[in-house]
């Protein structure tokens, strides 16, 4: 798994105009929001 995984589209609005942000995280230039993608960990199907 790579240490950092690059999104493919902003989840609010669809765009594919992304761009890394200075501050952490990742900058949609369609809707202006800034967001973080973080992996929770894994889940052990029973």
């Amino acid at each position: 798994m790579s240490e950092r995984a690059v999104p493919y589209f902003c989840p609010y609005c669809g765009d594919e105009d992304l761009r890394p942000h200075e501050g952490g995280g990742w900058h949609c230039r369609a809707c202006t929001r800034v967001f973080a993608v973080t992996m929770k960990g894994m889940v052990i199907p029973s």
